[in-house]
């Protein structure tokens, strides 16, 4: 058995292998490509290969070219690699070392790999939710070149029927009259394009095993449903609802040492679109008459702007615990008090 460590860069993987006794076997580096990838196993021969990448972008291409070449490829957590083997000298052959160290040892921090299905389910919500973002930063930038000409909008919705009657309207000089209408032609783009994406997030989501059960939770309809869904993958892979909510990263940092107790911000591990949705959610739950006590007290408490994110953090934390009960028990939501109560 040999136990391979990989370290990724843009332009070349290095690695370094080492045998049961942790002697060094050999090493090298090959380009992160397809014949790079190809070459690597023949160059180790027959031998079993264990083999340990850190997570980061390319991570999942490397693992599968080389899954198909036979090896056992682990992707270790970058951060807790780091906290099992803390290094004074850091090279990129050290980092090889040490992964495969961690492999010889069965210390590899491995992190779930989502398989090929749900990736392309995150790659749906995640690509909607990019377009989203290009879009909403094109109407800000409609929004400035108004402000900047000393021209209010009178309609609340700007890109509505009446406000694009008003844009049509406007005497801009140039440069600004041509960033006008390139940035409503790319936003009507935009608009076209996300209309499909959410068609069919919506059409596959009718055969999704999650998506149905998501969207009985108020606030969550099938954009926010498959995007969570897709995010989750399997709930089996949590074992509580508290793992589940650890996951999203709506917890709080805590430092505790002696009688030192810090309470900080959230934590934000997990995926970003993940969180991102359920406080999407809990800020359109937060007007149910379920939760809208917590808002009133968040408000009273701090304010109306910050009693309304904290509060929102507080739903989107008990929605994520409803969620577990949830999957796991195939129930749709139930408000807690209801003959089948699911922690919300």
């Amino acid at each position: 058995m040999l136990y391979v460590g990989l370290d990724l860069s843009r332009k070349r993987l290095d690695w370094l292998a080492i045998d049961q006794d942790g002697e060094l076997a050999e090493v090298g580096a090959v380009p992160p490509d397809r014949d790079g990838l190809a070459r690597l196993p023949q160059r180790l021969g027959d031998a079993a290969v264990l083999g340990v990448i850190e997570s980061m972008s390319g991570a999942r291409f490397v693992h599968d070219q080389l899954e198909l070449a036979g090896w056992d490829v682990r992707i270790a957590d970058a951060a807790k690699a780091r906290g099992l083997a803390p290094l004074a000298c850091k090279t990129d052959r050290i980092d090889c070392w040490v992964l495969a160290e961690l492999a010889r040892r069965n210390l590899i921090p491995e992190i779930w790999l989502p398989d090929p299905e749900v990736r392309a389910e995150r790659e749906r919500a995640r690509f909607r939710l990019h377009l989203v973002k290009h879009r909403s930063s094109l109407k800000n930038r409609v929004h400035a070149i108004l402000f900047q000409h000393g021209l209010p909008s009178p309609h609340r919705d700007l890109f509505g029927a009446g406000g694009r009657c008003l844009l049509a309207r406007l005497q801009l000089r140039e440069p600004w009259a041509s960033t006008l209408r390139a940035s409503l032609l790319l936003i009507d783009q935009l608009d076209q394009r996300i209309d499909e994406c959410e068609r069919e997030l919506r059409r596959l989501g009718v055969d999704h095993r999650y998506v149905p059960l998501l969207t009985t939770i108020p606030g969550i309809a099938w954009v926010l449903g498959y995007t969570i869904a897709s995010e989750i993958g399997d709930i089996a892979r949590f074992s509580s609802p508290r793992k589940l909510v650890g996951y999203t990263g709506l917890t709080p940092r805590v430092e505790q040492s002696g009688e030192r107790d810090r309470r900080g911000p959230l934590r934000k591990n997990g995926p970003n679109y993940l969180r991102w949705a359920l406080i999407e959610a809990a800020h359109t739950a937060g007007r149910d008459p379920r939760y809208r006590p917590i808002v009133e007290r968040m408000r009273a408490r701090h304010g109306r702007t910050r009693g309304s994110k904290i509060a929102a953090i507080e739903i989107g934390r008990r929605l994520t615990e409803a969620i577990w009960h949830m999957l796991t028990h195939d129930r749709p939501f139930a408000p807690a008090g209801a003959p089948t109560p699911l922690a919300a």
